[in-house]
């Protein structure tokens, strides 16, 4: 079946629900049992990790199913548990496969709240972290020890941009016995195939792409067959659910999801391309434009791009920098992306690098390109230049 086609079906049963295209909200806590013989096949189905047997609402529902379900499929694992947020889904899965003595290494370009975990709270029940530079590939053998268990990539680090070799670590992980968790939000279940490349846990904060409309907060795990047990198991012990509104929102985006993507991915382009040619501009930071340094692995192993890229201004003062943001009209000032509207957001990873040197001193500035026409969003971008020129000017005749 073509993923297209994926994309509307996965995950629907009409049929279970009186011919209802869209699975229904199903909200609820207790699930009742007409007899004894029923709530004991039941609990032994559950025992047997069938998939949609619930005995409690907190053990998902149909809703719950239907999304978990579908994006199995689309991501080619072996099941999904979904999870209140995005990070709720990485903490959940590291805490899954991280003992006590046990030794991770991630990538210098991982989600800041990603490292802030491991490093925090699993560092304080004696889980030990290393960073590593995100173009290791299969160079990061050399940084395995006899105790790592998890080497966690995020390809592209949704600040930086790097693209990592997911396939060469992966095989370098598995040598030693260690598993491989990426974060495939950037990707989404239609542009990387994580199983197809050697990941063991893949994370999605669904409140992006999938979602896809800026409201509602939701992650997914997808595990291999391997994994599953420890990821369900510990889901359950922490009690981690997500409600069955903001499911059926994310049920709703996937159907979307290949339309908005390939409007997003060429807008993406179109506007990165034309920051290139800025003179104000020092770096666009994009995987799917030839001059990146990653671009030959992007196009080795992903299917396409989404909106979501950096570039970093030439150095200019702080007045000019906030000029330039303060008079976008059409990019909002936001840390969330993957919704239909375009944004902006400033961020300096300098201090926080321990292998990946940052080489830039201008201001970076994350740009999520929305559904909104390419040129209007040049033209607004354009708007922001004549702003960070006003105010550079005025502060040349200032001095």
């Amino acid at each position: 079946m073509k993923e297209k086609t994926k994309l509307v079906t996965a995950g629907r049963h009409p049929e279970r629900f009186a011919g209802l295209v869209n699975t229904p909200v199903c909200r609820g806590s207790t699930i009742l049992h007409g007899s004894m013989a029923e709530w004991e096949d039941k609990k032994r189905r559950r025992a047997a990790d069938e998939a949609g047997a619930s005995t409690y609402g907190r053990f998902g529902n149909p809703t719950h199913h239907a999304l978990e379900e579908a994006i199995a499929e689309l991501e080619g694992g072996y099941r999904s548990l979904v999870y209140p947020s995005g990070l709720a889904a990485g903490t959940t899965a590291l805490t899954s496969l991280l003992a006590a003595g046990d030794h991770v290494l991630l990538t210098d370009s991982a989600y800041s709240p990603t490292r802030t975990f491991l490093t925090r709270v699993l560092g304080r029940f004696g889980v030990e972290t290393t960073i590593y530079d995100p173009a290791a590939g299969a160079g990061i053998e050399a940084s395995m020890r006899p105790n790592t268990r998890v080497v966690y990539v995020e390809s592209p680090g949704s600040e930086t941009f790097e693209v990592q070799d997911v396939p060469a670590i992966a095989a370098a992980a598995h040598r030693h016995g260690a598993k491989v968790v990426m974060d495939n939000t950037w990707g989404t279940p239609l542009f990387f195939k994580p199983f197809e490349h050697g990941v063991d846990v893949s994370i999605q904060a669904a409140t992006k792409y999938i979602v896809g409309h800026s409201d509602a907060l939701l992650g997914i795990v997808t595990c291999t067959e391997e994994t599953w047990p420890l990821v369900k198991r510990t889901t359950q012990d922490l009690g981690q659910t997500a409600g069955p509104d903001d499911i059926y929102l994310a049920l709703r985006g996937l159907r979307t999801m290949n339309v908005r993507l390939h409007q997003h991915w060429r807008a993406g382009v179109e506007v990165a391309a034309w920051l290139q040619t800025r003179p104000e501009v020092e770096a666009v930071l994009h995987p799917a434009l030839p001059g990146h340094p990653g671009h030959a692995l992007w196009k080795r192993d992903f299917r396409g791009a989404c909106g979501l890229f950096a570039m970093v201004l030439k150095p200019a003062a702080p007045a000019a920098v906030e000029a330039f943001v303060d008079s976008l009209r059409l990019f909002g000032i936001g840390v969330s992306w993957g919704g239909y509207e375009s944004l902006v957001v400033p961020f300096n990873p300098a201090g926080d690098r321990v292998t990946a040197k940052w080489p830039y001193r201008g201001q970076a500035l994350r740009l999520h390109v929305g559904l909104e026409d390419p040129a209007d969003l040049i033209a607004d971008l354009e708007r922001g230049f004549a702003a960070l020129a006003e105010r550079r000017e005025k502060g040349r005749r200032a001095a």
